[in-house]
C-alpha cells in the first residue's frame, strides 16, 4: 500500500504569487496578473505554449528577475539552500568531473569537497549515477547528464526545485524513465517541485496540480488538479483514469491557445 500523505488544502503554504506582471522593454508583457499558491510537497506542471510566460515565473521565482508588478511571497525564511534550479541544458562545467560539477552549490557556500562528500556521493546515487563520479561529462550520455543536473539542484535537498523543460530534448524511451526517477527523487527529499513543461503526458503523469498558461499576454486559463495517488508508474500511465486526465488537460490546453491574443 502506498504510504499515506496529507490531502494538498492540509499542507502548509511554501510561497504564493500575487497578480505578478513582468514587461520587458517596457511595452513587451511576458506574464500578466499571475496568481499562484505552491505548498509544501506540491508538484506543480505549468503547461503551455511557447510564449506564455513559463520559464519567465520560474525566473521571479527564482530571483533572477524582478516583477514589474505584484509580488512573490515566501512564507517562513528564505535562503539561498531553500531553491534548487535545473534548467533545459544539463549546464554541466566540461573541465570538472561528476562529483565535482554536483558539489558546485556547496562550493559556492565556502565548503570544502571533503566536508560535504557524503552529500555529494548521496546525491549520485539517487540518481544512479555512483559508480561515474569520477567521470567528465562528455563521457556520459544526453540522460546522464541531466541525472547529474538534478543531483546537482538537489544535493543541498532545498525546499523547493525549479525545473525548465529538463526532458525535452530527450528521446522518450529516456525521458519516461527520468519522469519516473523524478517521482521517486522528490519522494526521498521530501521536496516541492515547480515543473515547466510542452507535454500534457508528462505533465499529468508527474503532477497533483496542472496550472494551464496562454500567451500574449502570459497568463493563467485554469488549474487542473491530478488526484491521482503516488506513487505513479507504468500501471498508472496505462491506465483509464490517466488517459482521462490527459484528455481533460489537452481540452484546456487547446482552450488556452485559442485565447492567445
Amino acid at each position: 500500500m502506498a504510504p499515506s500523505t496529507p490531502p494538498p488544502d492540509a499542507r502548509p503554504e511554501l510561497l504564493r504569487m500575487e497578480g505578478v506582471d513582468k514587461t520587458f522593454n517596457g511595452d513587451i508583457v511576458a506574464l500578466k496578473g499571475m496568481s499562484l499558491r505552491v505548498r509544501e510537497g506540491d508538484f506543480i506542471s505549468l503547461l503551455g505554449p511557447s510564449g506564455c510566460g513559463k520559464s519567465t515565473a520560474l525566473r521571479l521565482i527564482s530571483d533572477l528577475l524582478h516583477p514589474t508588478a505584484g509580488r512573490i511571497v515566501w512564507t517562513g525564511t528564505h535562503g539561498t539552500g531553500d531553491l534548487g534550479v535545473v534548467f533545459q541544458e544539463p549546464t554541466l562545467m566540461p573541465w570538472a568531473t561528476v562529483a565535482q560539477n554536483v558539489w558546485l552549490p556547496f562550493r559556492l557556500r565556502g565548503k570544502s569537497y571533503t566536508e560535504v562528500k557524503d552529500e555529494v556521493l548521496e546525491a549520485l546515487r539517487l540518481v544512479g549515477l555512483e559508480k561515474f563520479q569520477t567521470s567528465y561529462p562528455r563521457e556520459l550520455s544526453g540522460g546522464m547528464k541531466m541525472r547529474v543536473s538534478i543531483a546537482r539542484a538537489m544535493v543541498t535537498r532545498p525546499r523547493l526545485i525549479l525545473m525548465d523543460e529538463p526532458f525535452a530534448a530527450l528521446d522518450e524511451i529516456t525521458r519516461f524513465k527520468l519522469n519516473n526517477d523524478l517521482l521517486k527523487l522528490k519522494a526521498a527529499i521530501g521536496c516541492t517541485v515547480i515543473f515547466v513543461t510542452h507535454s500534457v503526458f508528462e505533465s499529468v503523469f508527474l503532477s497533483d496540480r496542472i496550472v494551464v498558461m496562454a500567451a500574449r499576454p502570459g497568463r493563467v486559463i485554469t488549474e487542473l488538479p491530478v488526484n491521482a495517488p503516488y506513487p505513479r508508474d507504468e500501471v498508472f500511465r496505462t491506465s483509464a483514469e490517466y488517459a482521462a486526465y490527459t484528455r481533460q488537460a489537452t481540452d484546456a490546453l487547446h482552450q488556452a491557445m485559442g485565447e492567445a491574443a
